[in-house]
């Protein structure tokens, strides 16, 4: 039986480097080849939809002529356009304003050919010919229009925004010969909404125009 010593075990030092693990490996390459292949996708996928915005079809649009507050206006316009938007963005006439956008508030109400709409729900393209009345349409020069004064002189306002709207309304009533009683001014005016709460002194503004009218 031998009594040598038994040979220690090579340390690290006594060897080569050693190398990546296995999971290192696994996990690198992964991530390397993710990467690789998501930006494949994502660059596609930029690639696809710019040819896709090339492709696209332009936007069918119209030309239309149409008198607003006096003054005759030829313009081309998307057939999606409002008149809402045809007044603020093409005409840069802001009095109408966008409120809901939905034909509920009353704040964009206009006259087309006299009557009452609201302009957020009208398409541009249909008004060939027609003319339209906005709020700043109403006073002559400097002098404001009777209902513009009286809403002054009844204090018919808090914030302002729908107060264009309930104006060419006002006006609107007034012309139909809807101003018999209070009621019926409230009835008639009911499409136009103030979220401040004004609307005791906007009947008051109604009448008292309506009464210098008279």
């Amino acid at each position: 039986m031998s009594t040598e010593p038994e040979a220690p075990a090579p340390t690290p030092a006594d060897g080569p480097p050693a190398g990546p693990s296995r999971r290192t490996f696994i996990a690198t390459t992964s991530a390397v080849g993710g990467a690789v292949i998501a930006g494949g996708a994502i660059g596609g996928g930029l690639l696809a939809a710019s040819d896709e915005a090339d492709a696209a079809p332009a936007a069918p649009a119209s030309r239309v002529s149409l008198t607003v507050n006096g003054t005759r206006h030829t313009v081309t316009v998307d057939n999606r356009t409002s008149l809402l938007d045809l007044l603020r963005e093409h005409l840069d006439l802001t009095g109408a304003k966008k409120g809901c956008d939905a034909g509920a508030c009353g704040a964009c109400t206009v006259l087309i050919d006299g009557h009452r709409q609201n302009a957020c729900l009208t398409l541009a393209v249909r008004l060939e010919g027609a003319k339209v009345t906005t709020i700043e349409g109403l006073a002559d020069g400097d002098q404001l229009h009777p209902l513009q004064q009286a809403f002054i002189d009844e204090d018919a306002f808090q914030c302002g925004y729908c107060t264009p709207g309930q104006i060419v309304s006002g006006y609107g009533c007034i012309q139909e010969g809807h101003t018999g009683s209070p009621e019926e001014i409230r009835e008639w005016m009911s499409g136009n909404l103030c979220r401040c709460g004004c609307y005791v002194k906007i009947v008051r503004a109604v009448e008292q125009a309506a009464d210098r009218q008279k």
